[in-house]
């Protein structure tokens, strides 16, 4: 009872019209880069969907340190490699495809969308990619890069121990030099996914560790590769102790290992292994945002279904004619149109973003930084929102695993949580990259967003939506401003406004999507269905925005009162 398809010709609006991509790409037209996503979609929704359920049900099962993982997980994998796409945004001279971020944002939703836990295998790898491309010495890079970039073997992301979570400068496991330039490694970590399982032969393991003559705290961290199988066909001293048990994703392994005199090689510097490792995080986070739009749009699409299908007492308005009969379905209810219209916005509107942020990532924007913890918290936040409104659609059935949304909201909550938890998240935008630069790329984000708000404001059915538009950047101006003069007084207070300062940040995000769509719809021909919808989605939001900015402004302001230890 559960379905996917992937949203193609909003993907093509969203490329063509919203983010104008194709006039930035030299080796790639719109035709080419939606036959890629077709293909995608081909593999999403013909091989990883019908796996969704069932990989929940079954889930991974662990046997003397060997983890297999659910049926039809391996067969998809070998499907997923045999059509190249690990390597699609990876350069061509390690064997990749050299095809643009964006287009590989668009696979990653889809694959997030159809199947959280199969993609949770994947999803790290271009993260890890990066990572060796910029700071592993040539001989690692020549080595391990072309069995990322093949799928051949699957990397790890190993930093949590179990008295270190998101304070890594706790960590313990240590790193001794050899002779021959490697390191043996020692020590445990937990809650790795894809820690083992049974998809490739090697795993190659990232892992944080401590040299013996480290400084304390994180400025002591280094970064190591630690490959499950060495090159002379042994087994490396990396032992899987473990499955954990979730809530969601159960398909997925997340698993705690033992490092045991395991070798490995330096990745970049000595003790700067942080700056090594948030390359790869930083990928992972945009990648993790991505998540909570495959949610949300999985929730829509299976909700808007099921409110077509379910019929029940009549609406009080009906806003077209329906078949005479004793009861409507439930999408003519005012109730649940609100609920839908809600989830198709938003939805709609953190694909252009996603998009956005990949696009420049793509050109080395400043501004990708600044946008990676919106689209993490934000993103995620929204996905286990948008699924328990959804969830409300279904009812009763809704609780229930036969129709399961209930999945949806259990996979989406761990998104808010790993690769820095939706807290840090908002401490990194407001601390680090608005208060610490002295909001020079936020000034930049603004010009983006006024820039959008004066090109709307030349059309009359965009006029009012470019208004609000401006008058939400002019209030985050301000905001800022408040809270830079505060924080002179209260250290603290930007740690208390900062979770409702991301959230404000999201929704104007939220406004510039909707308010460029209504724009570039203009150029779709008058009797697409395409453009009155976006209209009609453009309308809705900002109906609704007024309130949601109320929300995030008052509770910016209540956090002046330092709270109270409970």
């Amino acid at each position: 009872m559960w379905s996917y398809e992937a949203p193609l010709r909003d993907m093509q609006f969203v490329l063509e019209h919203w983010l104008q991509a194709p006039s930035a790409w030299q080796a790639l037209d719109l035709s080419l880069a939606m036959q890629v996503l077709e293909e995608a979609a081909r593999f999403s929704q013909g091989v990883l969907a019908p796996l969704n359920s069932q990989g929940d049900r079954q889930g991974c099962r662990w046997q003397a340190g060997q983890v297999s993982t659910p049926d039809g997980f391996v067969e998809a994998y070998q499907a997923y490699v045999d059509g190249g796409w690990p390597g699609l945004a990876c350069a061509e001279v390690v064997g990749g495809q050299g095809l643009p971020q964006l287009l590989d944002a668009a696979l990653q939703e889809m694959l997030y969308a159809s199947n959280h836990a199969w993609a949770m295998y994947t999803g790290i790898a271009h993260g890890a990619y990066l990572c060796l491309k910029t700071h592993a010495e040539q001989w690692l890079q020549a080595r391990y890069l072309p069995e990322i970039v093949t799928g051949q073997a699957l990397p790890t992301m190993c930093l949590t121990e179990p008295q270190a979570g998101s304070d890594v400068g706790l960590l313990r496991c240590r790193a001794e030099p050899q002779a021959d330039g490697s390191y043996r490694l020692s020590g445990s970590k937990l809650f790795i996914s894809g820690g083992e399982h049974d998809l490739t032969a090697n795993i190659l393991h990232l892992v944080l560790a401590r040299l013996p003559d480290a400084p304390s705290g994180s400025r002591g961290i280094s970064l190591f590769l630690v490959p499950k199988r060495l090159d002379d066909g042994h087994v490396n001293g990396v032992r899987c102790d473990g499955l954990e048990h979730k809530m969601g994703i159960k398909g997925s392994a997340t698993c705690s290992l033992t490092f045991e005199a395991a070798q490995g090689w330096l990745i970049g510097e000595a003790n700067r292994g942080l700056a090594a490792m948030f390359v790869m995080m930083n990928s992972a986070r945009l990648h993790v945002g991505l998540q909570g739009l495959g949610h949300a749009e999985a929730a829509w699409q299976n909700a808007r279904q099921y409110a077509a299908d379910r019929v029940q007492m009549r609406a009080p308005i009906r806003p077209e004619e329906v078949a005479a009969q004793a009861a409507d379905p439930i999408c003519y209810h005012p109730a649940m149109r609100r609920v839908l219209l809600e989830l198709r916005t938003t939805s709609e509107g953190m694909r252009a973003i996603g998009y956005w942020a990949a696009h420049l990532l793509d050109r080395d924007d400043p501004l990708a930084p600044l946008l990676t913890p919106i689209i993490k918290a934000f993103f995620t936040e929204q996905g286990f929102r948008q699924a328990s409104n959804a969830l409300q659609v279904f009812g009763g059935y809704g609780y229930v695993a036969e129709f399961a949304i209930e999945q949806t909201l259990r996979d989406s909550r761990i998104a808010m949580i790993y690769e820095g938890s939706n807290e840090i998240q908002a401490n990194d935008l407001l601390l680090r990259k608005v208060l610490g630069d002295d909001g020079r790329v936020f000034g930049l984000l603004l010009g983006e967003l006024r820039a959008e708000a004066g090109q709307g404001s030349e059309f009359v059915e965009c006029a009012a939506f470019s208004l609000a538009l401006g008058s939400l950047c002019d209030a985050l101006d301000k905001v800022v401003s408040a809270i830079r003069e505060r924080s002179l007084e209260d250290s603290e207070y930007p740690y208390r406004a900062a979770p409702d300062f991301l959230q404000l940040c999201g929704v104007a995000l939220l406004a510039f999507a909707w308010a460029r769509a209504a724009r570039v719809s203009r150029a779709l021909p008058e009797g697409d269905p395409l453009r009155a919808a976006k209209l009609q989605s453009a309308g809705f939001f900002f109906d609704y925005l007024p309130s949601r900015l109320a929300q995030h402004l008052g509770a910016i302001d209540g956090a002046r009162a330092a709270l109270a230890f409970v």
